[in-house]
């Protein structure tokens, strides 16, 4: 298992959750780097990629869906 497979495993354990609930698939994965990238290169701050994978994790556990955030961020990143 690698880094965040381990330490998903591990919040899973320590707060109850289902670590499938948790878990984040590779076509996901990217996409949020991705994301993460355009919110640390079009803010200017670095800082607000780990916060919009924040936001992004609270929208999807409020009912959004990945490909609607997605676009979201990509409209607020190239308003053109």
């Amino acid at each position: 298992m690698d880094w965040i497979g381990d330490i998903t495993a591990a919040l899973a354990t320590a707060t109850g959750i289902d670590a499938a609930t948790l878990s984040v698939d590779d076509p996901t994965r990217e996409t949020l780097l991705d994301l993460a990238g355009v919110a640390a290169h079009t803010s200017g701050d670095r800082t607000n990629a780990p916060i919009l994978c924040h936001v992004i994790g609270r929208a999807l556990a409020s009912g959004a869906t990945l490909a609607q955030c997605e676009q979201v961020v990509r409209a607020f990143a190239d308003p053109a």
